[in-house]
């Protein structure tokens, strides 16, 4: 399966970023087409279902087309051509591509394997072990995604050893104590939105003997793989020495390990700490200005997310009010938080406090992560085939209407009123359900991909440090690209099209209720001339996943390719795009 997953997830890339653009692939006969035209390689895979934005779903293995007749193609094969295609194509070199997608390809792997093995031992521990179903079912959630982003080309990737991984991935259901320290008060750098914000860390206190934080010292909790990272930093080291820091060892309480791996859950917090390990594409630390904008933003969104949470009130933000860090100083010397401290250790020790779910989740209503829910696979029990099952086509046409009622309109309003870019990728949303599984709430969070247009946010943002500033914003068209593909490409597509899988002669009408939902919302807010567009039927904007990884591109520059869009009249006449009305290859 891992074999296939991997080939598969490749394949979509290729499509949507380079073969699909340049109008090399065809469908014929239950199989896709896909050229490689600098290569010279002629690819074909079986179709499971088409699709009318050409995320296609496919079934079997590749093959190639070689001496007249075709020949299967593994994933090592596939990728060198992918790697010779975008060599031609930019000219631009990669050396790590080819091991990047074999870091995926054993993440992949290990993932799948987690669901057959027995529970490891470090599984014993969990927060959801006092017997609350919510809990349990939210976590479950969080625990199901084994093949990731499938437009992505290494979506589990990652560096560290394996057995780091087993321990605190959590496709394996990890939970594990945090490593706590005592810090001398004057060393912790710290912000936050609200008064008595950092109070979830100070509560760490409840983990360790009492008198164990002396006066004049603040906790400061560590990600137990970061610290096993970190611990030989010669200024760490030293400060211990000193006893400017004091290491507490393990705490009692448990923490379960969320998708983002990093991002960490004990039933009443969450906690995103850093680490230093690659994930996907970059390692995962927060930075020096994502420390401090994530507790600006919060200060700054709170006008926005008020007036917003009274109209939609079926929809809300995830605050992160508070962060604490080490403030070593940078000449290793026993000065004070005020001198310039020490980036690494500032960065890889840094906390973000972020709101449970009991602050904003409505009574009644389990919270589901919006990418379980829409997997391709069913890997968990909260994927969209199992919340349906058994219902018929108009059953889940109007779940998804009521979904759609409660996604699109607070992200449309954030922006076109508010001027705040939200992220509402499938990773970034929680679906909160009914007793009976039906749309009930949506929540938004991780404020690292929330941005400000600066004409809306001028004199705010001009009060910031500038290194804090212009991280925090986009500029109008960019923001606009990144809403689009973040909710319509990336949330509502995949969402439909698990939807559509249940029922494949609905994907047109399902795409219908998608373009009523922005009717409505253009009849009674406003019509904007990016809306008008978009009802119109323009090309949606889908991340260049590969061509940035190919490119060692940072992610806020990623560039976008454009899709043909569903949303246009004649594209719910249901003719999958990417179908070729004559076509001029031959299959035999």
């Amino acid at each position: 399966m891992a074999d296939e997953a991997v080939a598969h997830t490749l394949l979509n890339c290729l499509l949507r970023e380079v073969s699909g653009p340049e109008r090399q692939t065809a469908v014929r006969g239950g199989r896709l087409l896909v050229r490689l035209p600098r290569r010279g390689v002629l690819l074909r895979v079986g179709l499971r279902r088409t699709s009318l934005l050409g995320a296609h779903r496919f079934t079997g293995p590749v093959a190639e087309r070689c001496d007249g007749g075709w020949a299967e193609v593994g994933w090592r094969r596939l990728a060198e051509y992918a790697h010779d295609e975008l060599f031609l194509r930019t000219g631009l070199r990669n050396d790590e591509f080819g091991e990047q997608i074999a870091s995926s390809h054993r993440g992949v792997t290990a993932a799948l394997a987690t669901r057959t093995a027995e529970a490891a031992p470090h599984t014993a521990q969990r927060p959801d072990d006092a017997s609350d179903p919510v809990a349990a079912r939210y976590l479950d959630s969080e625990r199901s995604l084994l093949l990731g982003h499938r437009f992505h080309p290494t979506p589990k990737a990652r560096s560290g050893d394996a057995r780091s991984w087993s321990a605190y991935a959590p496709e394996a259901g990890a939970a594990f104590p945090l490593r706590l320290f005592a810090v001398r008060a004057d060393l912790a750098a710290e912000e936050t939105a609200v008064p008595g914000a950092a109070a979830p860390l100070d509560g760490l206190c409840g983990d360790v003997p009492e008198g164990c934080v002396p006066e004049g010292y603040v906790l400061l909790p560590a990600h137990p793989w970061q610290y096993e990272l970190l611990r030989e930093h010669p200024g760490l080291r030293a400060a211990l020495e000193r006893g400017d820091v004091l290491d507490l060892g393990t705490g009692g309480r448990p923490f379960a390990a969320t998708a983002s791996v990093r991002t960490l859950y004990d039933g009443e917090t969450f906690l995103k700490f850093s680490l230093n390990v690659r994930i996907t594409n970059c390692l995962r630390k927060n930075s020096r200005y994502e420390l401090s904008g994530a507790v600006a933003l919060t200060r700054l969104l709170e006008p926005a997310l008020t007036e917003l949470a009274a109209r939609f009130p079926a929809a809300a933000v995830l605050r992160e009010p508070a962060y604490r860090s080490l403030a070593l100083p940078a000449d290793g010397t026993t000065g004070t938080g005020r001198d310039e401290p020490d980036r690494a250790l500032l960065e890889g020790f840094g906390v973000i406090v972020r709101e449970g779910l009991r602050e904003r989740l409505l009574p009644g209503t389990t919270p589901l992560l919006a990418a379980a829910v829409a997997d391709e696979y069913p890997t968990g029990p909260a994927h969209a085939s199992r919340l349906l099952a058994g219902a018929g086509p108009r059953a889940v046409l109007d779940w998804w209407s009521a979904y759609l009622r409660l996604l699109v309109p607070p992200v449309l309003a954030a922006y076109f009123d508010h001027g705040v870019v939200l992220e509402p990728h499938l990773q970034n949303v929680l679906l909160c359900v009914d007793a009976d599984g039906g749309p009930a709430q949506v929540l938004f969070r991780d404020l690292e991909g929330t941005k400000l247009l600066p004409g809306h946010h001028a004199e705010a943002l001009a009060a910031l440090p500038a290194e804090v500033a212009e991280p925090m914003t986009y500029e109008a068209q960019r923001g606009w690209d990144r809403v689009v593909y973040c909710l319509l490409v990336n949330h509502i597509a995949e969402m439909l099209a698990v939807l559509a899988d249940l029922h494949p002669r609905q994907e047109a009408a399902l795409w219908g209720r998608v373009r009523a939902v922005l009717r409505d919302y253009a009849r009674q807010y406003g019509c904007p001339p990016q809306l008008s567009a978009l009802l119109a039927g323009v090309p949606l904007p889908a991340k260049a996943n590969l061509l940035t990884r190919w490119e060692r591109r940072a992610d806020r520059e990623a560039g976008y390719v454009r899709l043909p869009s569903p949303l246009a009249g004649k594209a719910l006449s249901g003719a999958p795009s990417g179908t070729a009305r004559t076509d001029p290859w031959s299959d035999r």
